[in-house]
């Protein structure tokens, strides 16, 4: 049930980090806080990544 949850917050992260990718190339005119917003999203997304690794890893408990 744990997983579940884990691949919940994965997904999210993923979309988060789409979601500020296009905010950062099409909407932020001010070229600084762009580059700093894309850095947050590239982070989230790789966080995102290593949740995702512990999820298709599975569980012991099967």
């Amino acid at each position: 049930m744990d997983l579940m949850w884990v691949s919940f917050v994965s997904m999210g992260f993923m979309a988060l980090a789409a979601v500020l990718i296009y905010l950062s190339r099409f909407v932020i005119t001010i070229r600084f806080i762009s580059v700093i917003v894309s850095i947050i999203a590239w982070l989230i997304l790789i966080l995102a990544f290593l949740l995702m690794i512990l999820v298709i890893g599975g569980s012991s408990h099967a």
